[in-house]
């Protein structure tokens, strides 16, 4: 089944406009970290938007539950309720290679891997590991939630650890034995050839959300515009070196899905159903 957005429309073809919207504010799931930042930042003084911060993995069960009418989710939460849900716009999160907040840090080479602890802050992330590990070096790997906590005792018996997000530049685990890196952007780029979307801009199938569409794209061509500006704000504020978060945000990131990353989707959610991963 094909990812289906039609690029040359300003909406998805799966969006209807059946029905009138009935409230004048919109309510929107927008992921925290800085990753998002030229997605979110022209929203945050709308009165007409409400945003509802939060990690990755936390978005798809307000979108469930209605009390958000889109959000930025994981791009595999979209895959496992596609039934329900449908892309709402072309903005979303992704790379074309190296993502640098997207890495496995491990005390033995990637090949002899057998445990990985995971970071639950997307699930994404771990669907990706899944297939990655599956398809590079025909391990499946036993994934083991995991949560730090600050201390040091959080490393000692972890073979290997899946973070996401800006705790990976804030306080990745190098030094400590832990000597063995992977970027899964990286290591997908390698595999496929493909750039990889981890995240996009979801809604329930059949709703009214042409009018949100337009505005999230807007936003998402002020932030590109305004990146290396946003960068240096928001550096310190996220714990990050100022030159890596400019070169992260001008450079790293991608915010407008192309075909080659629908080719990309495509391609992940084939190997999600080879590998039983879907559901």
């Amino acid at each position: 089944m094909p990812y289906p957005y039609n690029p040359a429309a300003m909406v998805p073809t799966a969006i209807t406009d059946a029905s009138p919207r009935d409230t004048a504010t919109w309510r929107l799931g927008v992921v925290s970290f800085l990753n998002a930042l030229p997605l979110r930042h022209a929203l945050l003084e709308r009165a007409d938007l409400s945003l509802s911060p939060g990690v990755p993995s936390a978005l798809i069960q307000q979108l469930i539950a209605g009390r958000t009418d889109v959000a930025l989710l994981p791009v595999v939460d979209y895959w496992r309720n596609r039934g329900t849900l449908a892309p709402v716009s072309d903005a979303c999160i992704a790379s074309d290679g190296e993502t640098l907040t997207v890495r496995v840090f491990s005390r033995v080479p990637a090949e002899r891997m057998t445990q990985l602890h995971v970071d639950a802050d997307s699930h994404t992330s771990i669907a990706l590991a899944n297939v990655l590990w599956r398809e590079m070096y025909g391990r499946a790997l036993e994934l083991i939630p995991w949560e730090e906590t600050g201390a040091e005792s959080d490393w000692r018996d972890v073979e290997s650890v899946l973070l996401i997000g800006d705790k990976v530049v804030r306080r990745a685990p190098r030094g400590i034995g832990l000597g063995f890196e992977v970027d899964l952007g990286a290591a997908w780029k390698h595999l496929t050839g493909l750039p990889f979307v981890f995240a996009a801009w979801f809604g329930k199938r059949g709703a009214n959300l042409s009018s949100v569409a337009m505005e999230l794209e807007k936003a998402r061509d002020d932030g590109m515009a305004r990146a290396r500006e946003l960068a240096i704000e928001a550096a310190p504020r996220h714990g990050w070196p100022v030159e890596t978060a400019i070169d992260y945000l001008t450079r790293i990131m991608k915010y407008r899905i192309t075909p080659e990353m629908r080719e990309g989707m495509e391609r992940f959610f084939g190997l999600l159903e080879k590998h039983g991963a879907a559901s």
